[in-house]
């Protein structure tokens, strides 16, 4: 699978991650989700600078963290709950072979989309059905293409305070948009030193995303809409077929 992006894998960007993007009023779909299903045991994969991963395990659960980016995962280590989770360096197929057996694996975020060939998206959709139980969970968002949501990600310079009191002037524009692909780079500066990083993410429509998810040994029992996005997403809710 590809290199991480340097917005996550270089460490003087990772530690600014969740400075700009404080707001994760996103997660409270995923606790709520777990409780519904009464899980216990989860898999955050892509999880990041554990944002998700550390509050499931401070209300108790079981937690696996994973995610290639081990700059991210330094972040992670830093927070409160995190002696709580077993962080693993790599992606879903760095599961293979650790009898996970998780009642629920969550992907949250654009982690869902980061996986642009056919061939990797398969094999995370295979890694994700091992590391469940038979009847397990598998829980995603994706962003819906039609919304065509790219089109007011551009951000003009704009000047942020850090919390060590520098300045940081932060912009981003949507460099290629060739569906279902759209790449865009960003880049925050402070001082004289630029942190530059690019993405690409791929949109999936929901029919292909429900065939892909059938022809790996998932039925889907729900598509629900993202409550900090309504009309905007799907959230898949997933179980594995024994």
């Amino acid at each position: 699978m590809r290199e991480p992006d340097a917005a996550f894998a270089d460490p003087r960007q990772a530690v600014l991650y969740d400075v700009f993007d404080d707001d994760r009023s996103d997660l409270d779909a995923y606790v709520s989700i777990a409780a519904e299903l009464g899980a216990r045991h989860v898999v955050d994969i892509g999880c990041g600078t554990g944002s998700l991963a550390v509050r499931l395990a401070g209300e108790g659960l079981s937690v696996v963290g994973v995610d290639p980016a081990k700059a991210s995962l330094d972040v992670a280590h830093t927070k409160p709950y995190a002696d709580r989770v077993t962080w693993i360096n790599g992606d879903a197929a760095a599961l293979a072979g650790l009898s996970v057996g998780a009642d629920m694996a969550v992907m949250t975020g654009n982690v869902a989309q980061v996986f642009v060939s056919d061939e990797d998206w398969s094999d995370t959709l295979t890694a994700v059905h091992a590391a469940l139980r038979p009847g397990g969970w598998f829980v995603f968002e994706t962003r819906r293409p039609e919304v065509r949501a790219w089109e007011g990600w551009d951000i003009a310079p704009t000047t942020v305070q850090l919390p060590d009191g520098r300045i940081a002037v932060v912009t981003r524009t949507v460099t290629v948009v060739d569906l279902p692909l759209v790449t865009f780079e960003g880049s925050t500066t402070i001082g004289d030193e630029i942190l530059a990083s690019s993405s690409t993410l791929r949109f999936r429509d929901r029919p292909e995303i429900e065939h892909d998810l059938l022809s790996h040994g998932f039925t889907v029992s729900d598509v629900r809409g993202a409550p900090d996005r309504p009309g905007m997403e799907h959230v898949f809710v997933a179980r594995a077929l024994g």
